[in-house]
Formats: structure tokens, sequence, C-alpha cells
């Protein structure tokens, strides 16, 4: 019976500890080749917080994934249950890579590395371009 105990209590322990991409992410930052190889000038630097402010924020992308291994991709705006430009996929995790797979016929159409996956944090970067990246925030 106590082995039976202990048996449950690190099963579950290393339940709780292992990551999930389940979940809906907000995509934070999206850096392509071309803003990882330029940094930003000093101009710019003095006139992002003067754009931002005057910026939408209102609007975010978000990322399900689910259990079942399905997903979607779009765009929602505050207050509005349903995404703009919504993409539903299905996906596999492989080890440190994630497959991006159609939905209909279960061909690859993206192929990314999991950088960093925590309870809060996802960094992916695409297979083939190592100098584009995007992090996305756990909302749910």
């Amino acid at each position: 019976m106590k082995y039976y105990f202990v048996i449950i209590l690190i099963v579950a322990f290393t339940e709780m500890t292992a990551q999930s991409l389940v979940g809906t992410w907000q995509q934070l930052e999206n850096k392509t080749c071309l803003e990882s190889q330029f940094p930003e000038s000093q101009t710019e630097k003095e006139l992002l917080p003067d754009m931002s402010s005057s910026s939408q924020t209102s609007v975010a992308k978000l990322i399900r994934f689910d259990a079942k291994s399905r997903g979607e991709e779009g765009i929602f705006t505050k207050g509005k249950k349903k995404g703009s430009s919504m993409n539903a996929f299905q996906y596999k995790v492989n080890g440190n890579e994630l497959l991006l797979l159609d939905k209909k016929s279960g061909m690859m159409t993206q192929h990314f590395v999991i950088d960093e996956l925590s309870e809060s944090a996802l960094k992916i970067h695409d297979f083939e371009k190592d100098c584009e990246s995007r992090t996305f925030s756990r909302i749910k």
C-alpha cells in the first residue's frame, strides 16, 4: 500500500511540473531576420514610445493549442469572442520541434523549434531560419 501511494505522488508531481503547449498564448514579439540583423537606430528608439502610445492596444494575435492536437491562430479584438483571419491547424510535438499540419490533408505547413517552454512563456523560431523568432505569453 505504501508503494502505491509513493508511486501516485511521484506521477502527480511529474505531471504538475511537465510543461505543455495546451492553452491559449498571446504573441508578444515577432522578429524577422531583417529586424534581427539590424539594431534599432537612436531615432527609432526615441520615436517608439510616441508611436506605441497612439496605436490600438485592443488587438492581439493569439494561438490556441488543445489536448487533441488541434489548434487555431488569429487576430482577436477586445470585446469579441471570435477572431478574424482564423487559421485552424493540427499540431505535433517531437522533442523540441513543433510541426503545424494542414487540418484536412495532414501535410506539414510550418516547422518550428521550441527554444523555451515554461508555465508562462513560449519562444519558437523557424526551423530553416534561426533569425526569425516568435515569443508568446500564456493567458489561459
